[in-house]
């Protein structure tokens, strides 16, 4: 089978960041991107501004807070005709600020319904259209975070992500109920949460799909990119400090352009074509640095947990 000339490759969150960094560096590449965001305007102008061709890309709305809005992008992204080659589930919000929770249009805490479960359901709806598609080197990547891991440097700060029995979410996660594992909210650990259940995804897409499919099921921490508006909902003096303390101090830092390269790589390059493994490029982010599958967390690694993480988004989605 001939590899089709240009991939179709579906970026979420890509109105600014490493989502809107990743659709420049796969349209440079050759790649077609269908740009999945909330806000049109805004990404047609961030894409006009960092020059990405017109006719590499499609604007198409997409809210992952809200599921409807995921199965609506779902029936706009058929109704192009195009084959998919890859997914790229990118969008997050991170509001550390916050005293009670924000809800979702379906009820749930909104950093996880965000993060998680919109991505959760957009990956499964999508499984069918990757299972049709003629594009023979399919990928599904999923952003990691650091922060998902206590045993590394970056996750060790509290508080630390904890499922627990994913109490939260067999009792409906719906008011006053606004964490997995059932406890009080509490903002910083819910986007923690949240990405452990980004790494259960992959890994338990992986495990139950690779093999028949042929789709390679990826993560990546493409690095620290400390000036991504992710932090915009943190304090002006930690947006202006922390960029400075991830290039000086821990070395961590990493441009939104390179974390948008790293992104390409793990999208295209024929190196990362390797199904379950999480890509990092260690805790020294430099530019020339080698990139290696590193050990997800030990909550993250767990197939039990996977499993009933797995079977429980299915119930709160609705699939």
């Amino acid at each position: 089978m001939n590899q089709p000339k240009q991939p179709t490759v579906i970026v979420t969150g890509t109105s600014s960041g490493v989502g809107l960094y990743g659709a420049k560096a796969l349209v440079n590449r050759g790649a077609y991107v269908i740009m999945a965001c909330r806000n049109i305007a805004k990404t047609e102008a961030a894409a006009d501004e960092l020059g990405i061709p017109k006719d590499g890309y499609k604007i198409l709305p997409i809210d992952l807070a809200s599921l409807e809005s995921v199965r609506g992008f779902v029936k706009d992204f058929r109704s192009t005709g195009r084959e998919l080659a890859s997914l790229v589930c990118n969008a997050a919000i991170y509001m550390p600020l916050l005293k009670q929770p924000l809800w979702s249009p379906e009820g749930y805490e909104l950093s996880m319904a965000t993060n998680h479960l919109g991505h959760f359901l957009l990956c499964n709806l999508l499984l069918e259209d990757f299972k049709s598609s003629g594009y023979p080197d399919r990928r599904l990547v999923i952003l990691g975070t650091v922060t998902h891991n206590p045993d590394e440097l970056g996750g060790k700060i509290p508080p630390q992500p904890d499922l627990g029995n994913l109490e939260g979410f067999a009792k409906g996660f719906k008011n006053p109920i606004s964490m997995a594992d059932g406890k009080k909210f509490e903002p910083v650990k819910a986007y923690k949460d949240s990405k452990v259940c980004n790494i259960l995804t992959m890994r338990e897409l992986h495990r139950r799909y690779h093999d028949s499919t042929g789709i390679t099921f990826t993560s990546l921490y493409p690095g620290c990119v400390a000036e991504t508006p992710l932090f915009r909902n943190h304090y002006p003096l930690f947006q202006k400090l922390f960029p400075l303390f991830q290039k000086h101090i821990t070395g961590g830092y990493v441009s939104q352009e390179l974390a948008g390269e790293r992104v390409a790589d793990v999208v295209l390059d024929p190196e990362y074509k390797q199904s379950g493994a999480y890509w990092s490029w260690g805790n020294r982010q430099k530019k020339e640095g080698k990139s290696f599958v590193q050990k997800v967390s030990p909550q993250a690694r767990d197939d039990a947990r996977a499993e009933k993480m797995w079977d429980l988004s299915a119930q709160l989605v609705g699939i």
